[in-house]
Formats: structure tokens, C-alpha cells, sequence
């Protein structure tokens, strides 16, 4: 069984916050959105995308197929590391599915930058759109918030880079909650209160996930929640991050930032290591 200090926890616990507050900061954007360049929030969004990408893969996959080919043997570890890899994408899969299109903030209607919605802004449906797409977000954070947490827990540095990777994702969900909200009530309070409860989800994903898990962490469960994070990271990245740098900017400026990321990334768990 895993145990860790103290201290630990606290800034594993403190980084999903962090990455949590990104809808906040996406809300106060989505107020002030003619002051802010999209190309540089599509290169961003690419950045967290090549970010998640690079370190899923090559870090965090390696991590888990060694955590379960230790208890498992090469041969059942490498087939359980592959398959948790697949049940992560599947989990955050059915979560989309089970969210009607139109009230998922993660399936790209219009630019979730721009504030002005085909809807009248006293048209009642768009308290109710603010409302359902914070509820999405916040279902959809639990699991990241797990993600951002696990990888805290096993390596600090590498959970600061995941943590600004989702803090950045946040930032275009807490327009989407915002921006109908405020049209909807004239109120920006309301309109960033709900957005930023909606990032909460994230701390409290992890303090639910660790409190379950917690009394079976030994090498297999570590990493088969190890294996699929990395999916689940995988799947926002090529689902979510990118199509909304796409609908921000233009192609190559996402491209560029995904490789920027993986760039980045890579050059840090180099330096690190």
C-alpha cells in the first residue's frame, strides 16, 4: 500500500484547485473578450493539448505499464496498462454521450468566445444553457481532477504541468457557462460564481477519488488509475482542446502550439530527470 506525506496531498489537493480556477479566469475573459487576442488563446489551448498529449503517452503510460508489469509480469501487466489506457477514453467517451450536444459546452456549435447567442437575451433557455453547461463541466472535471491529482502525487513537477495544461483547458468553459448566464441575468456575479463552481468540481473529483482509492493503493491499482488517466488526457486533448483552439484561431497557429507543448514538455522531463 502507497502512503504519502502530508505535504504531498496538500499540493496535489492545491494543483487540482488551481486547474480548477481556469473557468474563472474564463469568465472574467468572456466580459472583457475585445481585449483579448483568440489566436493567442488558440495557441494556448494547443500548447495544454501538446502538453497533455506528450506527457500521457510518454510518461505517464510508461509509468503505469511499469507499475503493473512489476506485479503483474511483463506480458499481464503490458495487456492491463493497454487496457485501463482504453477504459479511461471510454469513460470520458460516455460521459460526452450521456450530455445532450446542445447543453455540452465540449461539442463546438459556435466560437464559445463569442458572447452574443442566436437566442434573445431575455429568452429564459439561456439560463437554463448556463446552467446545464456548468453541470457538464463539472461531470466532466471530476475525472480530470483525478488525472491532475494521481500525477501530483506520483511526481510534484509533473502535476504542475498537467495542472496549467487543464487550467488552460478551463479557461473556454468558463465562457461557455458565463457568457449565456450574464446575457441571462445581467448579473456578472452570478455569471462568474456558477462558472467558477464549475472548475470546483476538479479538487473535489480528487478528494472523492483518493478517498475511495486510497485504502487499495498498491502497484496494480496505482497504475491502472495511472493507465487510464493517460487516456482520459489523451481523449480531451484530441476531443476538446484541440477543436476549440480550431474554432479560436486558425490551423497552424493550434498545430504550432501543440508542438510547442510536446516541445516543452519534453525539455522539462529531460531537465528533471
Amino acid at each position: 500500500m502507497y502512503e504519502f506525506s502530508t505535504s504531498t496531498l496538500l499540493l496535489a489537493f492545491g494543483l487540482t484547485v488551481f486547474a480548477g480556477l481556469g473557468t474563472g479566469v474564463g469568465s472574467l475573459m468572456s466580459f472583457f473578450h475585445k481585449k483579448f487576442n483568440p489566436k493567442f488563446l488558440a495557441a494556448a489551448l494547443g500548447f495544454s493539448a501538446g502538453v497533455m498529449i506528450y506527457v500521457a503517452l510518454i510518461e505517464i503510460f510508461m509509468k503505469a505499464k511499469d507499475s503493473l508489469e512489476g506485479a503483474l509480469g511483463a506480458k499481464n501487466g503490458y495487456w492491463v496498462t493497454t487496457a485501463a489506457f482504453f477504459a479511461g477514453i471510454a469513460l470520458i467517451a460516455i460521459i460526452d454521450k450521456l450530455i445532450p450536444d446542445y447543453e455540452n459546452p465540449h461539442e463546438m456549435q459556435a466560437r464559445p468566445c463569442d458572447p452574443k447567442p442566436a437566442l434573445d437575451p431575455n429568452d429564459p433557455r439561456l439560463m437554463r444553457m448556463g446552467f446545464f453547461s456548468a453541470l457538464a463541466i463539472a461531470i466532466h472535471n471530476f475525472p480530470e481532477g483525478l488525472a491532475t491529482f494521481m500525477a501530483a502525487l506520483s511526481d510534484p513537477s509533473l502535476g504542475i504541468s498537467i495542472a496549467v495544461a487543464i487550467a488552460i483547458h478551463n479557461i473556454p468553459e468558463g465562457v461557455a457557462v458565463s457568457a449565456p448566464v450574464y446575457f441571462a441575468t445581467k448579473s456578472r456575479k452570478k455569471a462568474f460564481w456558477l462558472s467558477l463552481l464549475s472548475g470546483m468540481a476538479e479538487p473535489v473529483g480528487a478528494f472523492i477519488g483518493y478517498f475511495l482509492l486510497r485504502r487499495w493503493f498498491n502497484d496494480i491499482t496505482f497504475g491502472f488509475v495511472f493507465a487510464a488517466v493517460a487516456g482520459i488526457m489523451v481523449y480531451i486533448s484530441l476531443d476538446e482542446l484541440l477543436p476549440t483552439a480550431e474554432e479560436y484561431g486558425e490551423h497552424h497557429v493550434a498545430i504550432t502550439g501543440v508542438i510547442a507543448g510536446m516541445a516543452v514538455m519534453a525539455l522539462s522531463l529531460v531537465m528533471l530527470s
